[in-house]
């Protein structure tokens, strides 16, 4: 998530024929570094956007919101046309490099803010707390005045589009004011990264927010090869040597990593649990279909059907419909059916929650198949030895699992002929 920007080469327009058309080439390949991980962390925005304005409140999504927003501004003020457009605008050679150093240790201090606001919990509202934010606020804020004075006091005429870092590492009051924001985003990438790894190893996360503290800590340790690169190449110069691919090529490559993990590691949760919801009710209304069915042709109609209804709409509808169903047919279930076919269930082996599954699905499939036929030697009966009223509540409650028997034809077929056998021969082989 850090970000990759200072500066780009010298002015184009000092450049001409092919030479200017390979150097267009590149800073086009160069600006994907900047662009795509500004896309990702605009997706993430806009999602948690809608959570962030309905609990504005909320410290810890404020905290979430302020590092995407500030993110987001960091990549699209240090892509080398924007550098460029700033400078000109306000006519002050390289004025871009503190602004956008100030904006990147803004979104320093917003990643020790999010870490404050997460490990305190959110409703964590103690001194200790507040002093915590007070000093981020306070030491990044300084740091950011810092910055400005430095810039005020350097002498930085010749406007550096991608290598200011190392153009002007030995430059009077421009070397501390590199030096100063690269510390401050050292500090706090380290801080960041060590936490959320130690978070990760947290009891009792949900599978998706795991996974997103996963993509947080690799990015946020990925954003310290940033200012590795950086220093690397600075105290290279500083030496005599030329390593200044580090600083220009590098370095942006591990900004724009660095980022595109840490939006993606705030989408994750997210989606993930959005995705597996949806997939879940989609799930339960097909597991349904089998059920839904058979009351379609015992009590006749459908399901309402709206053409852009949701899917958890729809899963209510065909509840409904089954549960609808299954009451209009109850005063014709047999309650002696239901006990003697779980009875059978039970004695072939099935566990007891799928025995009264299949129980279930055999009476209500004698019920569907009509009021005159007999269910299983019953039309025999005295009127002493006629069913009891049935109980509906299991039928009603678990439809899930008497739709899923009904996928199973056979397991019924066999606890139907088990339960029509005689009792005595049931007992003699149990």
């Amino acid at each position: 998530m850090s970000t990759a920007f200072v500066p780009v080469g010298s002015a184009l327009h000092l450049v001409a024929g092919p030479a200017a058309l390979a150097l267009d080439t590149s800073l086009g390949e160069l600006n994907l570094t900047f662009w795509v991980p500004t896309a990702v962390l605009t997706a993430a925005l806009a999602i948690k956007l809608p959570s962030i304005v309905k609990m504005w409140r909320d410290p810890l999504l404020r905290a979430v919101g302020g590092l995407l927003l500030f993110a987001c501004a960091v990549f699209v003020f240090a892509a080398p046309g924007t550098i460029a457009w700033t400078n000109r605008v306000t006519g002050v050679p390289n004025i871009s490099s503190p602004w956008v150093y100030s904006l990147l240790t803004t979104l320093c201090a917003s990643w020790l803010l999010l870490i404050i606001a997460w490990r305190n919990g959110l409703t964590d509202r103690t001194d200790r707390t507040r002093r915590a934010t007070r000093w981020v606020v306070a030491v990044y804020a300084g740091v950011i005045v810092a910055l400005w004075v430095l810039f005020a006091f350097a002498d930085a005429p010749v406007e550096r589009l991608r290598d200011l870092d190392t153009y002007y590492a030995n430059t009077p009051f421009m070397r501390e004011e590199i030096l100063l924001y690269l510390t401050a985003h050292t500090v706090a990438s380290t801080v960041t990264a060590r936490l959320v790894w130690n978070w990760i190893r947290t009891d009792g996360l949900d599978a998706w927010l795991r996974w997103g503290l996963r993509l947080l800590g690799i990015g946020f340790t990925t954003n310290l090869f940033f200012a590795v690169f950086k220093l690397t190449a600075i105290i290279a110069r500083w030496t005599g040597h030329d390593l200044d691919w580090l600083s220009t090529d590098l370095a942006p490559l591990a900004a724009g990593v660095a980022a595109t993990l840490v939006a993606i590691g705030f989408i994750v949760p997210h989606a993930g649990q959005y995705l597996q919801e949806r997939w879940r009710v989609r799930l339960r209304h097909r597991r349904l279909r089998p059920l839904y069915l058979l009351m379609r042709t015992a009590a006749g109609g459908r399901e309402p059907f709206t053409l852009r209804a949701t899917a958890e709409l729809r899963l209510i509808r065909r509840e409904t419909f089954i549960r609808d169903g299954l009451l209009h047919l109850s005063r014709h279930l047999d309650e002696n059916l239901r006990v003697r076919s779980y009875a059978a269930a039970v004695a072939l082996g099935f566990e007891r929650g799928r025995a009264q599954a299949l129980a279930a699905a055999v009476t209500i499939l004698d019920a569907a198949a009509g009021p005159q036929r007999s269910s299983a030697g019953a039309s025999e009966a005295t009127s002493e030895e006629r069913s009891p009223e049935p109980d509906t509540t299991y039928l009603l409650r678990e439809i899930q699992a008497v739709s899923e028997a009904l996928r199973r034809p056979d397991d019924i077929k066999a606890v139907r002929a088990r339960a029509a056998a005689p009792a005595e021969s049931v007992s003699a082989h149990d």
